[in-house]
């Protein structure tokens, strides 16, 4: 009696620690399924996010490098996409067991600095259904100028960020790290098109962006930030802003978007001091165009960027 209340004492807790282990996984795991749960996209978010179309919107940008700031265009590509969360890729076979719907936003920004110009593109992978998925699963940024390129990557595996990193620079050529998970700078702009009340406020950690890390050369972690939400005014539009405070970096984000849904990104600025001078990278929002882009790909199609206001 002794040895089987001890092998059924034993069987319990070994029950009870793969139910644990199981809770704490399953987020990353499991598709996302249909539920009126917190985090389910509502039916006005499927309606404009659901409807075989992406948003396009460009911008007029003044983007900060080498002490002041540089004349650009910047242009933020919102789509919805079924996305596999074991390989982290977009799904394109028939296995949709595996794959959960994201808000991608593909960021590119192109500026010129003096003689040659810049290429940016940062990409942020965020599920829908932010009740089984809490952060961003992916994101990545590379970097392209006359000197060379750069390319970063981020992936959620289980409760850590893993880092790759490649950089024609001596001291940041090949770059492996890990660091358990926080909010992803590049993932608050998607959590802000899919709620902003969901956006983190107060004192929290967060990840600083894939392409500040790669201008500013700065190692990817977390850092000690203070966010908050409030209504402000930009360009002379009644919206809401959303700040982020970096003290230790001396650096600040601010994201202007529309009150109603869909919350448009109407611009932003980021200020940073370096050596007792401030400059702020400014960017405001040229036009807005729902379309099947991917489409529109034949000389033809070129006069479409007229509706963009593209140079």
């Amino acid at each position: 009696m002794f040895v089987r209340r001890h092998f059924l004492l034993f069987v319990a807790l070994l029950a009870i620690v793969f139910a644990v282990f199981k809770g704490a996984t399953v987020w990353q795991r499991e598709p996302a399924q249909a539920t009126n749960s917190p985090g389910t996209p509502s039916d006005e978010f499927r309606k404009y996010w659901f409807a075989g179309k992406a948003e396009l919107s460009s911008y007029t940008l003044d983007q900060v490098q080498y002490g002041h700031p540089n004349p650009g265009e910047a242009v933020l590509i919102f789509v919805t996409e079924d996305f596999r969360t074991d390989r982290q890729v977009k799904l394109e076979s028939k296995d949709r067991g595996k794959a959960t719907t994201v808000l991608k936003l593909n960021a590119v920004r192109k500026f010129v600095t003096g003689i040659y110009d810049y290429s940016v593109m940062t990409s942020v992978f965020t599920p829908v259904e932010t009740r089984l998925f809490p952060h961003a699963l992916k994101a990545t940024a590379s970097v392209q100028e006359w000197c060379g390129q750069t390319y970063q990557q981020l992936n959620l595996r289980g409760r850590q960020y893993h880092v790759t990193g490649h950089s024609y620079f001596e001291k940041e050529a090949d770059d492996e790290r890990r660091f358990d998970r926080a909010w992803l700078e590049d993932e608050l702009w998607t959590r802000l098109r899919l709620d902003p009340e969901s956006l983190p406020v107060g004192d929290v950690e967060v990840v600083p962006s894939l392409l500040f890390s790669r201008l500013k050369h700065q190692p990817l972690k977390p850092e000690a930030a203070r966010a908050s939400l409030a209504d402000s005014t930009f360009q002379g539009l009644n919206l809401r802003a959303y700040t982020l405070v970096y003290p230790a970096l001396s650096r600040r984000l601010i994201l202007f978007f529309e009150r109603a849904f869909p919350h448009q990104i109407m611009g932003w600025e980021e200020t940073s001091v370096a050596n007792g001078k401030s400059l702020t990278t400014r960017a405001v929002r040229k036009k807005t165009l729902k379309i099947d882009y991917w489409n529109h790909n034949h000389p033809a199609d070129q006069a479409l960027r007229d509706s963009l206001a593209l140079r």
